[in-house]
């Protein structure tokens, strides 16, 4: 048996090191920032593809989808312009297109304040539209007491969320399937980034590791996953139990002005979409202040939890920001301001 010498054996033996090393080690990172989570979750084998728009849909693009979400209208497929989609509204008067929590494992209503102000967005009674591909559901919680067995079919099927919104919640037309696809190819350009889920190095390691060594593949999915919400929680305050609550609650003015500048200026300033003016006179305030006790449209505590209704000849409306956008603690805080600046 012939023998084999020392330098031959080591080399041997470093190169079944670093193969054996390569299949445990990533030789080269494949998971960055800006990556699209979904493209992630599909590398790992968690793949969707009923949200994915209908391209083959004659006239559909993102581009239009935007315009309809921004403008309320669009170019036509065969030349000239829809028909507003609302008279009353657009997507955005209720919807941020933006990331505006922080923290995408939370529903919380000061975090998302202080975000929103600080990124120069409004802060809304909807949840935004960015990663609104990448939930679960819609219309969660309370709001099937608002609109019944509508929500049932939107529930967990985002081209019917797009419709009962664009119906019920914008009081406007049904959207042509067309339109409808535009919207969903415009809203996955707005899709989650893993940069949107805080992930820790030791985090971006293990997926890393998961998608190139074909391991663990499972644990990765649900770990990202567990760094956002799949729907947002939604349940309707009352107006007379915040009141109640509200008295062993101690008001911070300069975080209600946030609230009015960022949240009720959005809609009220010049009527952008309400018939109710408000601006920054000191009438204006005497005037809140004076119906805060009443149960009139005009009490930011009916406003605020039941929202204002359609009536006849006065379709648009106030949407009411459930718990998990506006807390009793802010609403006081609402209230010091007005009371602040009615002095």
């Amino acid at each position: 048996m012939s023998k084999v010498s020392p330098k031959y054996l080591v080399a041997s033996l470093a190169f079944i090191f670093v193969i054996c090393a390569s299949l445990v080690i990533p030789n080269e990172e494949m998971v960055f920032e800006d990556e699209r989570v979904f493209k992630i979750l599909e590398s790992l084998g968690s793949i969707e593809t009923e949200k994915f728009p209908d391209t083959k849909e004659f006239g559909v693009s993102a581009k239009r989808g935007q315009e309809l979400i921004e403008k309320g209208f669009s170019s036509k497929p065969g030349g000239g312009k829809t028909k507003k989609q609302s008279k009353h509204f657009v997507c955005t008067s209720c919807h941020n297109l933006k990331k505006e929590d922080p923290d995408l494992r939370f529903s919380d209503p000061q975090a998302r304040l202080e975000y929103t102000a600080q990124k120069d967005m409004p802060f809304l009674q909807g949840t935004t539209l960015y990663g609104a591909v990448n939930r679960e559901s819609y219309y969660n919680g309370d709001y099937y007491k608002k609109y019944g067995d509508l929500v049932l079919p939107a529930k967990n099927n985002i081209r019917e969320a797009i419709q009962l919104c664009a119906v019920e919640c914008a009081q406007g037309r049904r959207l042509h399937k067309w339109e409808v696809e535009s919207i969903l190819a415009y809203l996955w350009t707005i899709d989650l980034r893993l940069h949107d889920l805080e992930l820790s190095d030791e985090e971006f390691v293990f997926i890393d590791a998961a998608i190139q060594n074909s391991t663990d593949q499972d644990s990765a999915i649900a770990l990202i996953q567990s760094k956002y919400l799949d729907g947002s929680p939604a349940h309707f305050g009352d107006a007379e139990s915040s009141r109640q609550a509200m008295k062993s609650l101690k008001g911070e003015p300069e975080n209600g002005k946030l609230i009015y500048e960022n949240g009720c200026l959005h809609c009220h300033a010049n009527r952008k979409y309400s018939y109710f003016l408000l601006d920054d006179c000191d009438l204006t305030f005497k005037y809140l202040k004076k119906k805060q006790g009443s149960y009139t449209d005009h009490s930011i505590f009916q406003a605020i939890r039941f929202g204002i209704y359609s009536v006849a000849g006065r379709k648009s409306y106030m949407p009411q920001y459930t718990m998990e956008k506006m807390s009793d603690q802010q609403l006081k805080d609402l209230e010091s301001y007005i009371d602040m600046r009615a002095e």
